[in-house]
């Protein structure tokens, strides 16, 4: 199980708590052994004295079988305490690794996969690593311990009956492991079934407003009832198979304890064991029964802790295209040049741009216009460094950009997406998201700059309204003029509009950018659009239909 190695240094980090949890295990289980030895030696006594009254010896056995099992209750819980607690531990430790990862890929790598997958990585795959952490690792200990302490006791009372009980256990474990694996792989069907109903209803609800006004909503219920009875009949089916597992338990259970009571019954007829080793016997049986019976679920949720880590290490072991080698912290100006720049989407094929080469000062504005598919937003999504180019330097400030501060550019830079996104909370945390401590004072300012602030007022919660997710209680306008908001409240020194206007009327347009001309003086910025109106402020215009043809 290779994939699991990779979680070593886990084990290590945690060593000494998963030590302790060792040596809990031991001490649990050897008081839950411990005690069995003195019911029957009660029950023999009490056999030879039926009616002697209260006998010494039977109450010193019944105290120390009281004692033994509150200690193996308290050591059974602080088994728990480490390592459980541990394996959660290392779970919080493998998601937060995991999402610092999701954070450093690069902007290529969510192309190639879905939100789900993500998500799916991020939870349902870290508890099944998770559950090998703590119950899988606890139960294989506790197992191997619990046989060498009863096998002990258990060959002391009498061999050819430890034979006799112990041999059918190893068979019961494989049996149990052949129906953990067929419970396993029916689990994944119902997971990947339930997975398509939950896309399904998340797709039908971000989607309500086009499924009313199509009429649709009978046939999305109708789609969903054919889900959700798929779901039925594979959930019923699992169950079904998930029924034989306490069958077949409770069936070796009762023919041990036949077989204990026939050979028992015998030894005992020839006066080689008493009635209290034949009690001894029952009690170890159904000890050892439910530790043994798990060995084949440990080991499905072991394969199924492997096939999710290898899931997991698919991504931990992906390194991102975008590399921050510089710390350095020094200023940036602003000037911008394309030299020669080509980029090519590796998941398409397609050229968006073509030997692009322009020069932006400090302070400057660009206008980027072109038609649809033209190369504009690659542009953007250059310039913000979410990708490099193919081909061809990106300058600012003379130096490639490939060997600036990333984290310190990005700061300096103030970007407005084409796709409007806010988070689901409140207005003033989306302005002021891009800010550190953001004052109420100074949202209210850039949100006037953006001419959003005579909207926002009229709601009843004002700038404490919920947006909804993806902004959805808001107006195409009213989320991109956020946006803006949100991008000037950073005072960056470099200014990306990538398309921002488009959801604008002509004359909320001309107010945004009459109220922001004096803050573009200050910028460098790039204004991308396809409309005209919005480069009239603009020092330079670059027409990428024209660059395309030469």
């Amino acid at each position: 199980m290779n994939a699991l190695k990779t979680l070593n240094p886990y084990f290590w980090k945690h060593k000494l708590m998963l030590f302790w949890g060792l040596l809990f295990i031991v001490a649990s289980n050897f008081f839950n052994i411990y005690k069995v030895q003195f019911i029957g030696k009660s029950v023999d006594e009490i056999s030879k004295n039926l009616l002697g009254g209260i006998n010494k010896t039977v109450l010193i056995n019944v105290a120390i079988i009281i004692v033994s099992s509150i200690l193996t209750g308290f050591f059974t819980f602080m088994m728990r305490q480490t390592i459980i607690v541990s394996s959660r531990r290392i779970e919080y430790e493998l998601k937060n690794k995991i999402y610092n990862q999701y954070q450093s890929l690069s902007f290529s790598e969510y192309k190639k996969t879905t939100i789900g997958d993500l998500m799916n990585r991020l939870s349902e795959d870290v508890v099944a690593v998770r559950m090998y952490l703590g119950p899988g690792v606890m139960y294989v200990f506790n197992l191997a311990i619990l046989v060498i302490i009863t096998a002990v006791y258990m060959l002391k009372t009498n061999a050819s009956m430890m034979l006799w009980t112990l041999i059918p256990l190893p068979i019961l474990s494989f049996a149990i492991y052949k129906i953990s694996s067929i419970i396993n792989r029916k689990s994944k069907i119902v997971q990947k079934s339930q997975s398509a109903i939950s896309t399904f209803v998340q797709d039908s609800f971000s989607g309500i407003r086009v499924i009313k006004f199509f009429a649709k909503e009978n046939y999305i219920e109708k789609n969903y009832g054919q889900k959700v009875a798929d779901y039925q009949k594979k959930a019923l089916d699992l169950a079904s198979v998930e029924a034989y597992f306490y069958t077949i338990i409770l069936f070796v259970i009762g023919l041990l304890n036949v077989a204990i009571l026939y050979i028992g019954g015998e030894k005992y007829i020839a006066g080689e064991l008493k009635v209290g080793a034949i009690v001894d016997f029952f009690m170890y049986i159904n000890i050892l029964i439910w530790p043994f019976s798990m060995v084949g679920w440990v080991t499905s949720v072991n394969q199924r802790a492997e096939a999710s880590m290898q899931r997991i290490n698919e991504f931990l072991d992906k390194k991102s295209e975008i590399q921050n080698h510089n710390l350095d912290n020094y200023a940036i100006k602003g000037e911008i040049e394309f030299r020669n720049v080509s980029y090519t989407y590796p998941n398409t094929g397609i050229k968006a741009i073509n030997n692009l080469s322009f020069v932006v000062k400090a302070g400057e504005s660009l206008a980027i216009m072109g038609k649809t598919g033209s190369g504009k937003t690659t542009i953007a999504l250059l310039l913000c460094r979410l990708i490099d180019p193919s081909e061809g330097q990106i300058l600012v400030d003379g130096k490639n950009l490939k060997d600036h501060n990333l984290g310190l550019y990005r700061e300096a830079i103030g970007y407005i997406p084409q796709e409007s996104f806010l988070f689901s909370d409140t207005i003033a945390n989306n302005i002021g998201f891009a800010s550190e401590q953001p004052d109420l004072e100074k949202i209210i300012s850039y949100a006037k700059k953006a001419d959003v602030h005579k909207n926002i007022i009229h709601f009843k919660d004002q700038y404490n309204t919920m947006v909804g997710e993806r902004g959805v209680m808001l107006s195409g306008g009213q989320k991109q003029r956020i946006c803006i908001a949100r991008a000037f409240i950073k005072e960056p020194k470099i200014l990306l509009f990538d398309d921002a206007l488009s959801a604008l009327d002509t004359e909320t347009e001309e107010n945004i950018l009459q109220n922001i001309s004096s803050e573009l003086s200050k910028k460098t910025s790039i204004i991308i659009s396809h409309r005209l109106s919005s480069t009239k402020y603009a020092d330079k215009i670059l027409n990428l239909n024209e660059v395309q043809k030469n």
